[in-house]
């Protein structure tokens, strides 16, 4: 008896759980209208050795300008299969301040537990936020984001904010130079950008922010040895602002290519610039970079079949396949052979070549690796 009293003990709470799921009478749950919780899978192989982490170091929350709470970000940033993210809330501009207390390291210290957990790099960042010319700042791998407030009125740029982040050892790239382009100077390499980089306190650029690609900070990156930067700028929810049911789509990142995936492999990294944006279909970085992403995701298979027309002339035809989630479009440059390629995430395509091809050269039109250069790929036959 005693027995039977403490099973029906122990699954009370089991039975009653049940109940309420599924027995209640009058109660339904219609749990095959949810939308599937699961993590998605970013496929881009290894480069050179180098792990290549999926990131987004500029995003918002209700604690600026943000649509919402940093737990969201820490959902999506999971759910979207990025492997690092930052929180970069403006310093000055706080518009909800009425509504939520100003508090600048407060989004990082709510999802910290959450990032860990769910096996996130969260890096601790902020936006320094100025009147353009020349713009605004984001400051990675901070202590304190409270620490570099400065009094704008000592200075018409503010050099003593960004001396006080560098003092921080921050990891600093300009954000979306040219996003006022009405403004005069806002596209333009500044005495006080020039000043920052002798200084050693600007350490990348924002070539692609959001649905905007910024050519001209592309070639100011390779120009000065600076870290090709892509980031979302996200405001609202990502889902509200990209159309995720393409299947190119994503929100536009940093891919990162470091020894691990660690926050001290991603911040070396960063400082030695392996990186390219990526913005839904097009790539941009240094060729060096570029080049490598586009050699570990495409592969050339040696030809499977040979056709002779009637005049004799033999055509050979290969596989070409594309082994990620990346997406290249390429135009024939030089050679006898198949003219444009589309090649969307893990598929294959078919091309052929005259029997006497030795090989072909194409332009990867989404590709950029200076402002007016596509990336150029020679296929050895």
């Amino acid at each position: 008896m005693y027995k039977k009293i403490m099973l029906l003990v122990l699954l009370f709470p089991v039975l009653i759980s049940y109940g309420q799921r599924n027995d209640v009478e009058g109660m339904k749950y219609l749990d095959d209208h949810r939308r599937p919780l699961f993590r998605e899978n970013i496929l881009i192989p290894d480069v050179n050795g180098y792990k290549v982490l999926k990131s987004d170091f500029h995003t918002h929350t209700v604690f600026s300008d943000g649509r919402v709470w940093p737990a969201i970000r820490n959902q999506e940033v999971w759910e979207e299969g990025l492997d690092a993210y930052a929180i970069t809330d403006h310093i000055e501009y706080t518009p909800f301040s009425k509504d939520v207390r100003v508090n600048h390291n407060r989004g990082y210290e709510l999802v910290k537990k959450d990032a860990e957990k769910q096996n996130l790099i969260l890096v601790k960042g902020s936006e320094i936020t100025r009147q353009t010319p020349p713009g605004h700042f984001n400051a990675l791998f901070i202590d304190d984001a409270s620490g570099f407030i400065a009094d704008r009125a000592t200075n018409e740029y503010d050099r003593e904010a960004m001396m006080k982040a560098a003092e921080q050892n921050a990891f600093i790239f300009w954000n979306h130079p040219g996003w006022k382009p009405n403004i005069e100077g806002s596209y333009e390499w500044l005495d006080f950008i020039e000043d920052l980089y002798v200084s050693k306190a600007l350490h990348g650029i924002e070539v692609v922010n959001g649905f905007g690609i910024h050519l001209k900070a592309l070639d100011w990156c390779i120009d000065k040895g600076l870290t090709v930067m892509g980031s979302s700028d996200i405001h609202n929810l990502v889902a509200h602002d990209y159309d995720l049911n393409q299947r190119h789509v994503r929100r536009t990142m940093t891919l990162v290519m470091a020894t691990d995936r660690t926050p001290e492999a991603l911040r070396e990294a960063l400082d030695a610039g392996r990186t390219v944006a990526w913005a839904s279909k097009y790539l941009l970085g240094k060729e060096e970079h570029v080049r490598s992403l586009f050699e570990a995701s495409v592969i050339l298979a040696p030809s499977h079949y040979t056709e002779v027309k009637a005049n004799g002339q033999a055509t050979h035809f290969y596989q070409i396949s594309n082994n990620s989630d990346l997406y290249f479009e390429l135009e024939l440059k030089d050679g006898k052979g198949t003219r444009r390629i589309v090649l969307n995430p893990r598929s294959s395509q078919q091309i052929s070549a005259p029997e006497e091809t030795t090989s072909l050269t194409y332009e990867v039109v989404t590709t950029y690796i200076r402002s007016d250069r596509h990336l150029s790929v020679v296929f050895t036959l």
